[in-house]
């Protein structure tokens, strides 16, 4: 775990993340880097924050992990613990989750597949429980 993360990295911090925050348990940040042909924003999580499962349709997601410490986990499959440098590819269609762990803010820069109609599906929030068990 990198303690001396606080969310600042070298993307833009951004303000809360206040269009989304619907989304989440906890507060988050987002920093709209481009929108220009691919959307590609920083998303940092203060400590315990994740967002609520979810599914892209039509264009999937890829995150780039850039500080701190988090976690990503696929619907019926184990959660992964996500650090700096590392690069999760989210298919179109997958139910998902991400966010930082308990104990540490997290950062990902996070990059839509563009594809024709891609949209997102919210869906019902990570538990309590599940999320304390990780």
């Amino acid at each position: 775990m990198n303690d001396q993360f606080d969310g600042n990295g070298i993307f833009p911090k951004g303000p809360k993340n206040d269009a989304f925050a619907q989304y989440f348990t906890g507060t988050s940040y987002l920093s709209m880097l481009t929108t220009e042909g691919v959307n590609i924003g920083n998303v940092v999580f203060e400590p315990g924050c994740r967002n609520n499962w979810h599914i892209h349709h039509g264009g999937g997601q890829i995150l780039l992990v850039t500080g701190g410490t988090g976690w990503y986990q696929e619907w019926n499959q184990p959660a992964r613990q996500l650090v700096a440098g590392d690069v999760v590819n989210i298919p179109a269609g997958l139910k998902h989750w991400h966010g930082a762990s308990a104990d540490s803010w997290f950062a990902h820069i996070a990059i839509a597949v563009p594809a024709e109609g891609a949209s997102n599906e919210w869906l019902e929030p990570v538990s309590d429980e599940e999320y304390q068990q990780l």
